[in-house]
């Protein structure tokens, strides 16, 4: 989760982690040797092909509950809705023990993503360790059904191995009637808050985009973002279908000598394939944290960029950290 000092090395990032496994499941991967430290570089696993040929296939993050030789382990798999419940869970090393000891990543040990099935509830939060090695934080949940918990971390450094950042997921059950939305239409500006955050850009199959957002507020850009998590914006983009998971970083830092506090937050992306994908950006100002969501359809070459639209996406409420 660290951010990658130039756009070159961000972007392969980038089109490593969302990898190519559409419809994936959650599969064991295999120590990466070849990672780079502060990558979410995709595991990969061995498949079968050509007559029983081993190939090497690319997972990308999120959709493994083990891999590089550690495992999430959810001892709260599943809770009410509406109901403020205590979700426990557990790194594990390959020896099955109880990580103690993390790399500190945009300010935190862990970062804890919870999204359901549909991509319609998005939560971004930071969980307390315990000296036992066991995270807790309680939540509550609006809807029922399926949804994806991902453990966004970096092992200490131990046994020779880089401290190498990597996204683990596991499914949450949520009790209750399960109505599914679909996905969002794409367009370009999404309201929250009383907050306008306009989205200028695409994202293409193959090749480094920039995606760019303008924050503004009862009709004046917004030049006074406070910092979250060192930086002026965070994003996370999750697939549509598999939710296959990125958490990309904005193109600068909040405190350094060219980065201004809004109204413009930027990163740059290049999408595996053709497909829909959902974006959460959280920003912060007037000390409170706030998410604009945005579906974005990546397309195979020229421009995709969403269309403008009279009717704006309106954000629903979306939990975080107090204090952040």
């Amino acid at each position: 989760m660290k951010t990658w000092p130039k756009i070159t090395g961000f972007t392969a990032a980038l089109a490593v982690v969302f990898g190519t496994a559409y419809g994936v499941g959650s599969l064991a991967g295999s120590d990466d040797a070849g990672a780079k430290p502060g990558t979410h570089a995709a595991s990969e696993v061995e498949a079968a092909e050509d007559g029983g040929a081993d190939a090497t296939v690319e997972v990308p993050e999120g959709l493994q509950v083990s891999a590089r030789g550690y495992s999430i382990d959810l001892k709260t798999p599943r809770i009410e809705r509406g109901r403020t419940t205590e979700i426990r869970f557990a790194i594990l090393d390959a020896k099955g023990r109880p990580v103690t000891d993390y790399e500190v990543e945009q300010e935190k040990e862990l970062h804890l993503i919870l999204a359901s099935r549909d991509l319609t509830v998005y939560r971004h939060l930071h969980p307390t360790r315990s000296g036992d090695g066991t995270w807790s934080i309680p939540v509550s949940l609006p809807t029922a059904g399926d949804y994806r918990l991902f453990a966004d971390f970096a092992p200490a450094p131990q046994s020779g191995k880089d401290g190498e950042s990597l996204t683990l997921g596991t499914d949450l059950a949520v009790a209750g009637r399960y109505e599914p939305q679909p996905l969002p239409k794409q367009v370009s500006t999404s309201k929250v808050d009383g907050y306008t955050v306009t989205l200028s850009g695409d994202l293409d199959a193959g090749s480094a985009r920039e995606l760019t957002f303008d924050v503004s507020k009862d009709g004046k850009p917004v030049t006074d973002l406070q910092p979250y998590l060192g930086a002026y914006g965070h994003l996370v983009a999750l697939r549509a279908g598999d939710l296959a998971y990125l958490h990309v970083h904005p193109n600068s830092d909040a405190g350094d000598a060219k980065t201004k506090p809004g109204p413009t937050v930027s990163f740059t992306a290049t999408a595996p394939s053709a497909h829909g994908y959902r974006l959460f950006l959280d920003f912060k100002h007037e000390g409170k944290v706030r998410t604009a969501n945005f579906t974005v359809e990546a397309g195979l070459g020229g421009d995709n960029a969403p269309a403008e639209d009279e009717h704006a996406e309106e954000s629903g409420s979306a939990e975080h950290d107090e204090h952040q």
